[in-house]
């Protein structure tokens, strides 16, 4: 969530205790969508806080370990998040799966879900095609985005400048001799993602397999889902039938997700 649609903490909470967790739970968000990395005075300006509020809160998470203070005086998210956020992936692949089952039983091909962690695409989920000859990519492995149609569908809603610095900071090597290498291509990639509202990974993670992935709307954190399978079986005529269901099926998990909120 961007910090311009994210809703002022003070204006719904209806009490002081669960004001101060409100507002905890902001300045947190606020700090990963900065990056990780803040100080005080960029918290008061995008929260519009006072910085005697921000500043006990800051104390609170630091000595719970949840927001860690550098030597130059920022802040950073604390590594008690860690597992936090491990647990929540864990539990994002479990409401995702019987999600890609479906992509499984309608296609025939393995299906998954991935999240973009850092500057690394991870798999978070999946559910492998009954086929003989099918894609592994097991849960838990990380590749980098720009070789892959979940990647490329996680980076599409990035602005290019972002999308570039990522690029600049991981390298572009080539998986094969269809991966895209340079920025200036993938950001021409990008563009048709958009336009499109898919991602292709036309052989150019492993050759002889083809990948079709879309972003999940509205999810928690950067999400999308993707099926694979050889070249053979994932024909551009098999593609106009599998695009539509993989967006419908990214907005049947969208309205899963929002359901494990309160009721």
């Amino acid at each position: 969530m961007s910090t311009s649609a994210r809703s002022h903490p003070a204006s719904t909470a209806s009490s002081g205790g669960v004001q101060s967790l409100e507002r905890a739970f902001d300045l947190l968000e606020r700090m990963a969508d900065a990056g990780g990395e803040v100080g005080l005075s960029e918290l008061a300006t995008s929260s519009g806080l006072p910085l005697p509020t921000i500043h006990r809160l800051m104390r609170t998470l630091v000595a719970t370990g949840y927001v860690r203070q550098q030597p130059n005086r920022r802040y950073s998210l604390g590594p008690r998040l860690i597992r936090l956020g491990e647990s929540a992936s864990r539990l994002l692949g479990t409401w995702a799966r019987p999600h890609l089952a479906r992509l499984v039983e309608e296609t025939g091909e393995t299906a998954n879900m991935a999240l973009l962690d850092g500057d690394e695409v991870v798999y978070v989920a999946q559910v492998p095609s009954r086929h003989s000859m099918r894609m592994f990519t097991e849960v838990g492995r990380r590749v980098l985005p720009h070789s892959t149609g979940v990647g490329k569908a996680l980076l599409a809603p990035v602005p290019d400048d972002e999308v570039r610095a990522l690029l600049a900071r991981t390298g572009m090597p080539a998986a094969t001799e269809k991966t895209i290498t340079t920025p200036d291509a993938f950001v021409s990639a990008l563009e048709t993602v958009r336009s499109t509202g898919y991602a292709v990974d036309d052989n150019e993670q492993e050759i002889g397999v083809r990948c079709l992935a879309v972003t999940v709307p509205d999810s928690p954190t950067a999400a999308a889902i993707s099926i694979s399978g050889p070249a053979g079986r994932v024909t551009d005529a098999a593609k106009e039938r599998i695009v539509p269901l993989l967006k419908e099926v990214a907005r049947d998990l969208s309205r899963t997700l929002a359901a494990t909120g309160p009721a």
